[in-house]
């Protein structure tokens, strides 16, 4: 499995994976090492695609190496100088490729998801160049014990979905400002977390630096600490990050002690090129290696597990110091990939409690894919499965409108309720789904949401929620008491839109029993 972000981290990288390829040659072999050069990183370094050609006959075997991962060649042909070649599909997309060899270069026209032709050029080099390192074996599995953070969960903000590439000191300092002074600190937004881009390369004693747009790190940290926030950071246990940066691996331990001297307090782990050195099936012996390392490292660090849901990440998470682990791909701005993030949540919430949380990923709300309402359902789906809040947007430009969604405190305190419990699917029926909460003091959330586009009537009776008696419900973003009329609660729900609840017991006696 392989992280889905690498596939939108820029036309150039995407372009390099190769939806179609065509070459043109003069020579009546492709068997070989070939690069491609990309675009310049942050780092200073280049992106740089390998493949890996083996020809026998007419037949084409292989593989292309990625910063990011290998994918085998599945099928391949060549007559003459042409050839064809298919590589091994990640998630939906199949990567066709086909062309001539040109002496030592191929000549290739690639066609990738805007369905149009880019020209490229890929060079013969030295047959060991791009090969992976070689694999350090990992230690026998043993439970970590809990850090003692995330009893409720995670609260802050990613620099991804916005920002991708272009994060920066400055950014990040101003989006500590906006988070005080949009009141997001103070209704529980704590973290501000720097994805993928940050990385630089490591000085004469291994120890990784950050890249020119990072110029001191543990000052940023002192700065986002006296906003009263706390500062998150990301790596790989892969020798790549997902962008083609320095990756932990083999430096696990140096990395941890380095993020722990900056003053860094959460570190998002992400799987991408470990997946050159190990199998699937040993996921659990690599992160737990990480979380040996972050509790041993001198500063508390909440462990976030970037894994997509890699072999039931939620049975092991934990015992490998795990605070929260992805379930799921990743989201975009889109309805589509929110709602299929979010519905599909239930079954796992057994494995939810405080300290360890499960992760459908990072909020899109402000972004502009959606509109209002589709972010008022993301926001609310995300607080009735106790997932980790963190917003995605540039809160320095926030309209009122998204301000409100991500601030309204009601909403916030269903994610936050001290229960620790995820909420769960009660019923569905077409595009109509009724989802529950329980939370502390017996009260209980629901979530009425119409999946479909056109307004839909839902209704909701206490008898479904096992409650019986008086009392009190309240529609968290309409901010206003509402009535159960003979047990029974109607509303008219938007169309991708929630009415989200708060019912509790009322009156002196505080009459509200389970059934």
């Amino acid at each position: 499995m392989f992280h889905s972000r690498f596939l939108r981290f820029s036309a150039t990288v995407i372009g390099s994976l190769a939806l179609a390829f065509s070459v043109s040659a003069q020579t009546s072999t492709i068997s070989g090492n070939w690069v491609w050069q990309g675009a310049k990183l942050h780092d200073g370094t280049y992106d740089k695609f390998y493949f890996q050609f083996e020809q026998k006959g007419q037949a084409i075997t292989g593989r292309v190496i990625y910063p990011w991962g290998i994918l085998a060649i599945t099928e391949g042909s060549i007559e003459g100088n042409h050839f064809r070649f298919v590589q091994a599909p990640v998630g939906e997309y199949k990567f066709v490729g086909e062309g001539d060899v040109v002496g030592d270069e191929l000549h290739f026209r690639v066609t990738y998801f805007d369905n149009k032709y880019h020209d490229r050029i890929v060079r013969r080099c030295p047959p060991d160049e791009g090969n992976p390192p070689a694999r350090i074996e990992l230690p026998a599995l043993h439970d970590v014990p809990w850090n003692g953070l995330a009893k409720t969960p995670p609260m802050g903000w990613n620099s991804w979905n916005k920002f991708g590439g272009n994060v920066s000191d400055e950014v990040v300092r101003g989006i500590a400002d906006a988070m005080v002074s949009s009141g997001m600190r103070d209704a529980g937004y704590i973290y501000v977390n720097i994805d993928d881009t940050w990385e630089g390369r490591r000085d004469s004693t291994g120890a990784l630096q950050p890249n020119h747009k990072f110029p001191d790190m543990k000052a940023l940290a002192d700065y986002v600490h006296s906003r009263g926030l706390k500062l998150g950071i990301y790596s790989s246990p892969g020798p790549k990050t997902c962008g083609g940066y320095e990756g932990s691996y083999g430096h696990e331990e140096q990395d941890a002690r380095t993020f722990a001297a900056w003053g860094v307090d959460l570190l998002k782990y992400d799987w991408c090129s470990a997946g050159k050195l190990y199998d699937m099936s040993e996921v659990r012996g690599v992160y737990q290696k990480m979380g040996d390392l972050l509790l041993s490292s001198g500063r508390p660090i909440l462990y976030s597990l970037c894994e997509y849901g890699a072999e039931k990440v939620w049975e092991w998470g934990p015992k490998v110091g795990g605070n929260m682990w992805r379930t799921v791909g990743d989201i975009n701005d889109t309805w589509e990939v929110m709602a299929k993030n979010g519905f599909s949540q239930s079954e796992l919430a057994a494995f939810a409690a405080p300290g360890h949380w499960n992760d459908p990923d990072m909020l899109e709300v402000g972004n502009g894919g959606m509109t209002d309402e589709e972010y008022r359902t993301h926001m609310s789906l995300w607080s009735i499965l106790a997932a980790p809040l963190l917003a995605g947007n540039d809160l320095r430009t926030m309209s009122q409108s998204t301000r409100d969604i991500l601030v309204n405190r009601e909403v916030i305190a269903i994610d936050q309720d001290p229960a620790g419990k995820q909420g769960t699917r009660l019923s569905k029926s077409g595009e109509r789904e009724t989802w529950t909460k329980p939370l502390a003091g017996g009260a209980v959330a629901v979530g009425l949401f119409n999946r479909g586009a056109a307004p839909a009537m839902m209704a909701l009776r206490l008898p479904e929620l096992k409650l019986s008696g008086k009392v009190q419900a309240r529609d968290l973003w309409a901010h206003k008491d509402v009535k159960f009329k003979n047990g029974v609660f109607e509303a008219t729900v938007p169309g991708h839109g929630v009415v989200l609840l708060r019912i509790e017991p009322s009156g002196a006696g505080r009459q509200v029993r389970l059934l």
